[in-house]
């Protein structure tokens, strides 16, 4: 009898995991998204029981979720305190802070080479005594041996900062900002620029609107050297940012070098090239990065392309450099059969997920999520994932609901893809793995099943039993 009882609660759960929430399948309908092209993994972490598996063992493209991939084996890999360093080098001789010959930069992949933080380095080029430059700026890329990226190839969209290529050298992500700026007393909006570019002229033909931000103004025409937008712009979006990638990374380089060394003071006439390190040359200062935890809290919430190609090279060079993208995915390789992860379907391009090639199955994730559960790393690689309601990619969604602030999660989308991959409460407080992935052309409009999802996977478990007299369950509490 208790064998067949047994039987009898076994076949119950299968067939539970096997049924997709009345909600899902709902939104998925409303979405015009057919089931099978849906991969869903839900797994409770506490007990290891399976509550969803549907579809979970095809393979599907996650888009940006497989930068949980990537994440997790760097922070296992390299350390949640591992820094990249960018040096400078004298190639010729420095007397009276004059150099009679070139700088040269040389770089190993820092992702977080931002603006502030080559000002503080060229700051510190000062203090040790360099002044005036009379050569060129070296830039040396030879950390990372890869092909040419061409940043259109993708989506036809090279100015777009996530189709930044990746590079040993990358300078501030070779970003342009603009800020947009309305004015409503004169009924115009200002276009601010940062940093400013001489090689790039941006025209603004703008005109401020009535109306909610329900609509961006119009993609700017590029041209070779010119930014223009025109149309109008809705009064209620308020001050707002927009990022381009315009300048080849040389040309960038050498833009923004010159203008921070003025304002620290310095003189410089040349140009830069690319080169490697030349023999003979002297080191002057080394820059470190911001540890590699706060690099992927800034990868995982705000999905960053280029930091995560940055972050993935860098794993192909942990046994010498130079890095290559095939010994990055050998690493990876490695990493996971190290781990007894077993994951024959697993295609990574880049590291990122900008790909229409990456596949993995939900279920796969899903044990890369129990896996990084049981990782000393964990605190470090699950607080690197958006807070629903709260920030991140999520910052936007499910903010009124109950499942605000107990869902980890990353998100991923492409044309015709859209994943969901993270941690979730249910109502015991029990942390669930949670893994959603739609390749479908409908899949931009299935978002609403990925909230359902998650909201079911709040309200899963049963109320604890406060008759006992065991101590209560640990209680996590958000603060905000």
């Amino acid at each position: 009898m208790l064998s067949a009882c047994l039987s009898l609660g076994a076949s119950i759960r299968s067939v539970a995991a096997d049924v997709m929430p009345p909600a899902v399948s709902a939104a998925l309908a409303r979405a015009g998204v057919p089931e099978d092209s849906v991969g869903l993994y839900v797994r409770d972490l506490t007990t290891g029981r399976e509550l969803l598996s549907i579809g979970a063992d095809a393979a599907l493209n996650p888009a940006s979720a497989m930068k949980l991939v990537t994440t997790f084996a760097a922070l296992e890999l390299l350390g949640p305190a591992y820094k990249w360093k960018t040096e400078a080098w004298l190639d010729g001789r420095l007397d009276g802070g004059r150099l009679s010959g070139n700088l040269a930069l040389k770089g190993y992949g820092d992702p977080k080479l931002d603006l502030p933080s080559l000002w503080m380095f060229l700051r510190d080029l000062r203090r040790r005594g360099l002044r005036e430059i009379d050569g060129d700026l070296l830039l040396d890329r030879s950390y990372f041996s890869i092909e040419p990226h061409d940043p259109a190839a993708f989506d036809n969209e090279p100015s777009r900062p996530y189709n930044t290529g990746a590079d040993a050298l990358l300078i501030n992500s070779r970003a342009l900002r603009l800020q947009f700026v309305p004015d409503e007393v004169r009924g115009t909006v200002a276009i601010h620029a940062e940093p400013e570019l001489p090689q790039l002229m941006v025209v603004n033909g703008l005109r401020l609107a009535p109306g909610d931000c329900n609509d961006w103004p119009d993609e700017p025409s590029l041209r070779e050297d010119v930014l223009e937008f025109s149309g109008t712009y809705p009064g209620g979006c308020g001050e707002k940012f927009r990022y381009f990638s315009e300048l080849s990374a040389d040309d960038y380089a050498q833009s923004l070098f010159r203008q921070l060394w003025a304002q620290v003071g310095g003189e410089w006439n040349g140009r830069a090239r690319p080169a490697e390190l030349p023999a003979g040359a002297t080191l002057l200062a080394t820059w470190e990065s911001p540890p590699l935890a706060d690099v992927v809290r800034e990868i995982n919430k705000y999905s960053v392309n280029v930091m995560a190609r940055q972050l993935f090279l860098t794993l192909g060079a942990r046994d010498g450099a130079p890095a290559t993208l095939e010994k990055s995915r050998a690493t990876v390789s490695g990493w996971l059969e190290h781990r007894g992860l077993a994951f024959p379907e697993l295609a990574v391009e880049n590291g990122a997920g900008l790909s229409r090639t990456d596949r993995i199955s939900a279920r796969h994730l899903g044990e890369l999520l129990a896996a990084a559960y049981r990782s000393p790393l964990m605190p470090e690689f699950a607080a690197s994932l958006s807070l629903a309601g709260v920030d991140g990619t999520l910052k936007k969604r499910l903010a009124a609901s109950p499942a605000a602030g107990r869902s980890h999660m990353k998100t991923g989308y492409l044309e015709g893809v859209r994943a969901l991959a993270g941690y979730s409460l249910d109502a015991n407080m029990d942390v669930l793995a949670v893994v959603m992935i739609i390749n479908h052309p409908q899949a931009r409009a299935a978002q609403a099943a990925q909230d359902a999802l998650l909201e079911w996977a709040n309200v899963q478990g049963a109320a604890p039993d406060r008759s006992s007299e065991a101590p209560p369950r640990p209680r996590i509490v958000l603060v905000r």
